[in-house]
């Protein structure tokens, strides 16, 4: 019995069975849903060097590197032209990290190393002095420090071997913030909290939730994405004790019914809300094999003019994989298709196929997102 037709026979089992109901999503915490609209984080960028890479650094034709480095070291009093400096051991690269609302001079931040020239590996390396700018030009933070990539490569004699990328890393703790944020909380009259998923029930939810708790009505909805809270005047003047009252409220959220699909990696993650309305499903492999084999045809012995010569022999196989014809039945979970599908060892680009063509049938009762 083939792979597609115990599929199909799963596939009428669930139908089969009783109607599975998604599972509610349980209380979460205000501050994990939320965030204080008016204070968010500051994207930070530098361009860098990154040294001490064992000959896996730019190659001569990333001509900036070499000029980077030629700069820095007029610096120190050292003048050599760009064009004669070797780099294999140094790679130019971009650093990026974000700045945290309310920081102060002397917090240290994650910084992310990525290699802008043909680097082939940044394992090893150490992060010179680098100056994180923010969207308005001001240097907030300095970088500098060990990169760690997550994975190791290693060769020699053209034979080599890698795990996961090579090409980008993080300093832990690399960033030492120079400049404070300007990020400030209101003095007084009302805050505005923001829903990281807009949601409408889930905004009414978190107001009637901040009211109970505040023994009042203070908060009021605005639209699916936005709260505004009133300040008690027990706390004008003190925003934060009040903030520190709100972040621990829990709040039921409604969660939308969503399949998010990475076609790159196979990736698939299905939420407990998505369901299936009617609709029938036939999927069946279709392969194409192509071998080529060379032989030597070679003269008759008694032949005087004959030379041997090579003679290509090509074949073409073509098969096509079963696919029976299924029918769904309206209520059933793509979640326990999905789990009983894994468990007969289906591809996930299978389940990728088939629920792409159950939301273009309009079948698939959810939002398809593609990465």
């Amino acid at each position: 019995m083939s792979r597609h037709t115990v599929i199909a026979l799963l596939l009428g089992i669930l139908i089969a069975l009783s109607l599975a109901t998604p599972a509610s999503a349980g209380p979460v915490r205000l501050k994990d849903i939320t965030t204080l609209q008016g204070v968010q984080v500051t994207p930070l960028i530098g361009y860098g060097l990154v040294v001490g890479l064992n000959k896996t650094g730019d190659r001569k034709q990333t001509l900036f590197s070499s000029q980077t480095l030629a700069n820095m070291l007029e610096r120190f009093g050292v003048s050599v032209p760009g064009a004669q400096i070797k780099i294999e051991n140094v790679a130019a690269v971009i650093v990026t990290g974000e700045l945290p609302a309310f920081v102060r001079n002397g917090i240290r931040l994650d910084v992310t190393v990525s290699s802008v020239g043909d680097a082939r590996s940044l394992q090893g390396g150490t992060l010179l002095p680098t100056g994180l700018r923010g969207p308005d030009g001001t240097t907030y933070a300095l970088a500098q420090g060990q990169l760690t990539l997550g994975g190791f490569g290693g060769g020699s004699g053209g034979n080599s071997v890698q795990v996961n990328h090579l090409t980008a890393g993080r300093v832990p703790g690399g960033g030492l913030v120079q400049t404070v944020s300007r990020a400030q909380l209101p003095a007084n009259g009302e805050i505005t909290l923001s829903l990281r998923d807009p949601d409408f029930v889930s905004a009414s939810r978190v107001a009637e939730a901040i009211n109970k708790e505040m023994g009042g009505p203070l908060a009021r909805a605005v639209d699916s994405a936005n709260i505004t809270v009133k300040v008690p005047a027990a706390n004008q003047g003190s925003v934060s004790d009040f903030m520190a009252r709100l972040e621990p409220i829990d709040v039921t959220v409604d969660e939308i019914a969503r399949v998010v699909v990475n076609e790159r990696t196979g990736t698939v993650v299905v939420g407990s809300h998505v369901t299936l309305g009617p609709a029938a499903v036939a999927h069946g492999n279709l392969s194409v094999k192509i071998s080529t084999q060379n032989q030597v045809s070679q003269p008759s012995a008694l032949s005087q003019t004959g030379t041997t010569t090579t003679v290509q022999q090509t074949q073409v196989d073509v098969k096509e994989g079963g696919g029976q014809l299924v029918a769904l039945e309206e209520g059933v979970t793509l979640q326990d298709v999905v789990r009983a599908l894994n468990a007969l060892g289906a591809t996930p680009r299978d389940i990728i196929a088939i629920m792409q063509a159950l939301k273009a049938a309009g079948a698939l009762r959810a939002e398809l997102i593609i990465i």
